[in-house]
């Protein structure tokens, strides 16, 4: 059986690009570009919690890595570096393999240099920390939201829910609705691009991973702002003609969580230019509301005119579900 370094050297070692230091020592050593902050997350992920024991290995590596470049891309800053923590059960070479396959994958898409890391045997629990660069005081965060904005999101929110349901026999999804819903929750797509787009244009911004209105929350604390969400606006067509649904196209879009769309704050004064980005990134992007002065209130405007409150509603480790 190959020790844990060969399985190092093996599959998880390549080139650097932007490194002075990767694998090999105690530690690595990077350097920032000048007049650059670094942009630090980390995202565990766990068997039986975030995906199922017998998930696609090579999908689980793109993933492994996805979802924190996403929280990169959240900041508006450029993905650069990942070091990976991996606990798994036993050295399975064709699994490891597959999974390298996957992880490095999404290296080589976003520019991503893996300088380290450490692997131990025990249940399988995968946890990357990955590090960014954007110019200094340029980065988004979740404070700077201000009543008045209009409140957006990227993508369609809710495919990966369904995708999910489908597995657990809660719905039952039809190709080619399937295979995109399935592709949602299995290989998730960073909006690298657009957040370095939205640097000069979002007031304030967050990925969608444990739901949009439980994700919205965390924006209306820091920024001391309310919400009010225009039903009409929500990208649900497509989820109600995947599932047939319409309020699990709803609950999928507002609480489904492991998205990693973006959901973003800016001033009425910039639609014009993002119209245009959704152009340019052939992407789409949803006005789905307003940004009020009741701090942490949401409200959800129907067609009709009548407001009705909402919750807060998404994934929570320790207790509190969609």
């Amino acid at each position: 059986m190959p020790s844990e370094f060969a399985l190092i050297r093996r599959h998880f070692t390549r080139p650097a690009r932007h490194t002075d230091l990767a694998v090999g020592d105690d530690a690595a050593l990077i350097r920032p570009a000048p007049g650059m902050q670094l942009a630090i997350s980390t995202d565990m992920l766990v068997a039986g919690t975030h995906f199922f024991a017998d998930t696609d290995p090579e999908g689980l590596g793109w993933k492994t890595l996805a979802v924190n470049v996403s929280d990169i891309a959240a900041m508006g800053a450029q993905p650069r570096w990942v070091v990976l923590a991996a606990s798994l059960p036993g050295a399975d070479e064709a699994w490891i393999e597959a999974f390298a396959r996957g992880f490095f994958s999404c290296c080589e898409a976003f520019g991503i240099d893996a300088i380290g890391g450490d692997t131990t045997r025990g249940p399988l629990n995968l946890c990357p920390t990955i590090f960014g660069e954007v110019p200094f005081g340029q980065a988004i965060t979740r404070s700077g939201a201000r009543p008045g904005d209009d409140l957006w999101v990227s993508g369609t929110p809710g495919r990966a829910a369904l995708g999910l349901a489908h597995l657990q026999d809660r719905t039952t999804l039809a190709a080619p609705c399937l295979d995109d819903c399935l592709a949602a929750l299995h290989r998730p797509q960073p909006r690298v691009a657009l957040g370095l787009a939205l640097r000069s244009i979002a007031s304030a911004m967050l990925d969608v991973s444990d739901g949009l209105l439980g994700d919205l929350d965390h924006i209306l604390e820091l920024s001391g702002v309310g919400a009010e969400i225009d039903h009409a606006s929500l990208p649900l067509a497509p989820l109600v003609a995947a599932c047939g649904d319409a309020g699990l196209a709803f609950r999928a879009c507002t609480a489904g969580g492991d998205d990693y769309e973006l959901l973003f704050s800016a001033p009425p004064d910039r639609r014009d230019e993002l119209l245009a980005l959704q152009d340019s990134l052939q992407l789409p992007l949803h006005r789905i509301g307003r940004l009020t002065a009741d701090i942490r209130q949401v409200s959800l405007r129907y067609p009709d005119g009548h407001l009705e409150k909402l919750a807060a509603s998404g994934y929570d480790h320790f207790g509190r579900d969609a």
